[in-house]
């Protein structure tokens, strides 16, 4: 069974069996929730380079929340949107070997459930690449706004190219309550644009997103709340993974470049809640090299803000 195949079998397997739990159990379902997080290298190392930025939000439907996942799959349902611009080192002179542009807007539908005391997050996206996705104009307009190096053709010329790309993902993981602290080590397999497998742990000091659901960002591995507890404080999360990666659409061998298999990222944030709701948190997350030329690995920050008035 081809690979393209294989995921798009695997991905519209995913997606009927939850649609049609949505369609069961539509009258017991309401809205629990919205998080988004913003990345980018120039809240990080101040750079704007490889994984330049993107942007994640979901949206999260479910029976009443109790502080805990549901145990039936597709129960809870998160619709899940991101956008991502990746690009080489120097947009006006990329380098020889250096990665290619891509623009990617995926758009996904995920469950969450827990069985015998494990969390799961499992779900299929259609991830949109190419210049269809108009994010290669998106990026030189705000550099033409607010400063930055000019896109020469070569960047549109040998960016990833137009497709509509099925990818599939499952998460697994497991909170520790250690008094003051909470650890909660996870593995995470994907299939599609990228595919790999990945392990690793978060450790969260402080109250702030006890007893809620938080989503993992796929490029910085940040987790950002969705459905909200109040607590007004602090959290500070430190964490960090290592993945094993077969391949990636976002590295086709077509353009010379060749795949670093292993990949490291750590990170750390801070959740601040105030008593009228209103929620900032920010991170920086170091990604190790993703490509053999690349010559060093980069700092991306990571913002969210909610705003209560």
């Amino acid at each position: 069974m081809k690979r393209p195949f294989f995921i798009a079998f695997w991905a519209g397997l995913a997606l009927s069996a939850m649609l049609s739990s949505t369609m069961a159990e539509a009258g017991e379902r309401q809205r629990l929730g919205y998080g988004r997080i913003f990345n980018n290298d120039l809240l990080g190392d101040g750079h704007d380079r490889w994984r330049t930025g993107n942007i994640a939000s979901s949206r999260v439907w479910g029976p009443s929340w109790q502080g805990r996942l549901p145990q039936g799959f597709g129960q809870m349902l998160e619709f899940r949107f991101n956008g991502e611009i990746i690009a080489p080192e120097n947009l006006s002179n990329p380098a020889p070997g250096d990665r290619p542009y891509v623009g990617a807007l995926s758009f996904g539908l995920h469950t969450h459930f827990e069985r015998g005391g494990i969390d799961y997050a499992m779900g299929a996206d259609l991830v949109v690449t190419g210049s269809q996705t108009g994010l290669d104009d998106f990026h030189d307009f705000l550099h033409d706004v607010l400063g930055g190096r000019d896109f020469v053709p070569q960047v549109r010329d040998t960016q990833l190219s137009n497709a509509i790309r099925p990818s599939a993902v499952i998460e697994a993981g497991r909170d520790y309550d250690l008094g003051a602290v909470r650890l909660r080590p996870f593995a995470e397999a994907r299939l599609g644009v990228e595919d790999l497998i990945r392990v690793g742990a978060d450790i969260t000091f402080g109250g702030v997103g006890e007893g809620e659901l938080l989503v993992r960002d796929p490029v910085t591995g940040q987790r950002y709340r969705t459905i909200y507890e109040p607590h007004a404080g602090y959290s500070f999360v430190i964490g960090g993974d290592v993945a094993y990666v077969g391949d990636s659409d976002y590295l086709p061998s077509r353009s010379g470049v060749n795949v670093t298999e292993d990949r490291t990222r750590l990170r750390a944030g801070l959740h601040w809640e105030g008593r009228n709701g209103t929620a900032i948190y920010y991170g920086v997350t170091w990604l190790s090299e993703e490509f053999d030329a690349q010559r060093e690995g980069q700092f991306v920050g990571s913002l969210r803000l909610r705003l209560r008035f």
